[in-house]
């Protein structure tokens, strides 16, 4: 059997484990997945064949041998290129970190290769994570796999195309605003952000660092569960990290969600979605109260401002954050500078794109003298209510029920002239990261031009068990089937 690439991470663990196939057979699977599409995605900027094929011939010794075997054992994944790793480079699709090789690995690289996960290479980004299509990556366009003119969403939109289209069975990104659950929802895969400290950030490359979350993108809400039994966890390299006693995720998904309460805020049903969208959330409504679940309306009165409040608290955090990138120690440094301030004015402006100068300029002008009173601190408050908001919701509700995006993934270019047009893409999943807040996509259906539309569960902080509890019940009972991708 050669097609182990259209197996859930789930089923390739079980055959593995059980002898069935081997690592190395499920690993050469997907390697010529990846040679037959990825020419037409372009997922993958990194791919590294020989590391992949070493850490299967492991773990099929460590089956051979009776040792026990990691979670994730032979289990091919990729990693956002935003996650530190000492195989290959770690470049955040940026011109400026050209060739940077990191000299230790992401806490979430370590937990994943400890649990025999065979890495397969890094996938594309916008640059930074700063962008909402992946059209902003200086290494290569990615194409969404159920339509190659569309984006595949942002900024993981690497990862989301590689699980589309079956060229992992996992990936790992990173959730900033929206950037696990947007293109999840493009891509028709799920897409889970968990809640802020329950994975660490160590050798996450910063965005904005009170916002960024790794979390998994998978085929399938139990792949999820798997995926976040491995990463989560204290560690003492990030502070931000919270100290919780383990859990298996994989325990909730029983199923039952009879009585449980699930929100829905009047704010995210406005005329601003499309109606294709609507419906298909509406039916998926249907489905859990068919289930037993309980819906009541509720409000998060300052939903208005999340947009506004998180493009003044992200790009500040990025001004600081960016600020190391400069040409002196690694990376890009341009080649014809004569002194020092030249170095750093040629190097920034050659190795950054064109959003993440907007976004530095954005983030240094409102942290700067006379205005950090005025944009800065205002948009902290906003944000305290805006989580103030969420508390009072989840104190009439245990999950919240929403869409994932507007509308489907649009065309290559067409919002590229309007950074506004971009930013307001990702409306419904920003509030989450502002919150701190778990959030998950999944599939709720095809919309008439064959592309995928996303749902988004939001949950009370650190209650991912009960946000995939709804999830796992809403998969097994809705009968959404998206098929495979046309790649067309």
């Amino acid at each position: 059997m050669s097609d182990w690439f259209n197996k859930t991470a789930f089923e390739i663990r079980e055959a593995v484990a059980q002898g069935d196939v081997s690592a190395r057979e499920v690993t050469t699977s997907f390697l010529d997945r990846i040679e037959a599409v990825d020419g037409a995605v372009g997922a993958y900027t990194q791919l590294w064949n020989d590391d992949a094929l070493a850490q299967a011939d492991a773990v099929d010794a460590k089956v051979k041998a009776g040792e026990a075997l990691g979670a994730l054992a032979g289990v091919p994944i990729s990693l956002k290129e935003l996650i530190c790793t000492t195989s290959g480079e770690t470049t955040c699709s940026s011109r400026i970190l050209n060739g940077f090789q990191s000299p230790y690995n992401a806490t979430v690289t370590k937990k994943l290769l400890a649990a025999d996960a065979i890495v397969l290479g890094k996938v594309n980004m916008d640059e930074f994570a700063m962008g909402s299509s992946t059209e902003n990556s200086a290494i290569q366009k990615t194409a969404n796999p159920w339509k190659l003119s569309c984006v595949p969403g942002g900024s993981s939109g690497g990862s989301a195309a590689s699980v589309a289209s079956a060229t992992s069975a996992l990936s790992f990104g990173s959730d900033t605003g929206g950037s696990i659950r947007q293109p999840a929802a493009f891509c028709g895969c799920v897409g889970l952000k968990p809640t802020y400290g329950r994975v660490s950030r160590y050798g996450l490359v910063a965005f904005a660092s009170s916002l960024d979350q790794i979390g998994p993108l998978s085929k399938d809400v139990r792949d999820a569960a798997l995926a976040l039994n491995v990463i989560t966890g204290k560690d003492p390299l990030d502070a931000t990290s919270a100290d919780l006693p383990a859990e298996d995720f994989t325990q909730a998904l029983t199923g039952d969600v009879k009585g449980l309460k699930i929100g829905l805020p009047k704010e995210y049903f406005v005329d601003a979605l499309s109606s294709e969208v609507r419906t298909m959330v509406e039916a998926s409504i249907e489905v859990l109260k068919a289930q037993g679940a309980e819906f009541v309306e509720i409000s998060l009165p300052h939903t208005d401002y999340a947009v506004a409040v998180y493009y003044i608290v992200a790009p500040a955090e990025a001004s600081a954050n960016l600020a190391r990138f400069d040409g002196v120690r690694y990376g890009f440094r341009h080649p014809d500078a004569k002194n020092v301030a030249e170095l750093y004015v040629k190097t920034k402006t050659e190795g950054y794109g064109k959003e993440v100068q907007r976004r530095i300029m954005l983030g240094t002008y409102v942290l700067s003298s006379g205005y950090y009173d005025a944009y800065y601190l205002k948009a902290q408050k906003v944000r305290t209510l805006i989580k103030q908001d969420f508390d009072e919701a989840f104190k009439q509700c245990d999950v919240i029920l929403t869409p994932t995006a507007p509308a489907p993934a649009f065309t290559m270019g067409e919002k590229s002239s309007d950074p506004l047009e971009m930013y307001l893409n990702d409306i419904f999943t920003i509030s989450a990261n502002l919150a701190g807040i778990p959030g998950i996509s999944l599939p709720c259906g095809l919309s008439e031009s064959g592309l995928p539309v996303g749902l988004q569960l939001l949950g009370k902080a650190f209650d991912e068990a009960t946000l995939l509890r709804t999830a796992h019940c809403y998969e097994a009972n809705a009968g959404i089937s998206l098929g495979t991708p046309p790649i067309a």
